[in-house]
């Protein structure tokens, strides 16, 4: 219980027994202390707002190291969520994002890979070589943090559902999709949106880069 909890308990267990306004008072403080729990709940995130921010153990090639959000201001970020290492589906969304890793550069774009295993979790399935050979930073949101404020953990399992996030050069989230855990993404939409977004102008249904936008 913490410091607020033991000032109030006496209060509120006996404010039944007291009449007038001190039992209103301690109704009043129980309110209070609600209102305060929620304000300290963290919010998820939301398209077109600053993405949360986040700092986090990754494994960059086979080495440990932090990664955070803040390190890619002025570059736009794939950053894409996969419930576990060492499953089916999920190596061949990782490795597919690999393959087109130049790709994405060229569009001034990084990719970043998260799940809620540990680093050596990570590392493990990595020297194994299921994976290949990686060159994007896995991180680990081992506390779960970080999926639960992007707004896509699955409590009950305790994973991350398959989530995709697409951030712009200013730190503003631009893009989401959620997948459930059964179904891949598609990489071809990825770039299509990311390009879309990076023209600033209004893209019709099924807009390909290349193709006119509605404001050229």
């Amino acid at each position: 219980m913490n410091l607020l909890g033991k000032v109030l308990f006496p209060i509120l267990a006996a404010a039944p027994l007291i009449a007038g306004p001190v039992g209103v008072a301690a109704t009043s403080c129980a309110a209070m202390t609600g209102q305060y729990e929620l304000a300290e709940q963290k919010p998820t995130a939301k398209v077109g707002e600053p993405a949360p921010s986040f700092t986090l153990e990754a494994v960059v090639g086979k080495e440990f190291k932090k990664v955070s959000l803040a390190d890619y201001r002025g570059k736009w970020v794939i950053l894409f969520f996969y419930p576990l290492d060492f499953t089916f589906v999920c190596p061949t969304e990782i490795k597919g994002f690999n393959e087109v890793l130049d790709t994405f550069k060229k569009k001034n774009a990084v990719i970043l890979g998260a799940s809620v295993d540990s680093k050596w979790s990570h590392k493990a399935w990595i020297e194994r070589g299921d994976l290949g050979e990686l060159k994007y930073p896995l991180l680990s949101d081992f506390k779960k943090e970080t999926a639960r404020q992007y707004g896509i953990l699955d409590e009950r399992e305790g994973v991350a559902l398959r989530g995709l996030f697409i951030i712009d050069d200013k730190g503003v989230l631009q893009y989401l999709s959620v997948n459930n855990l059964s179904v891949g993404r598609s990489i071809d939409e990825t770039l299509r949106i990311l390009e879309a977004l990076q023209t600033g102008e209004l893209c019709p249904l099924n807009w390909k880069p290349g193709q006119k936008t509605l404001g050229k």
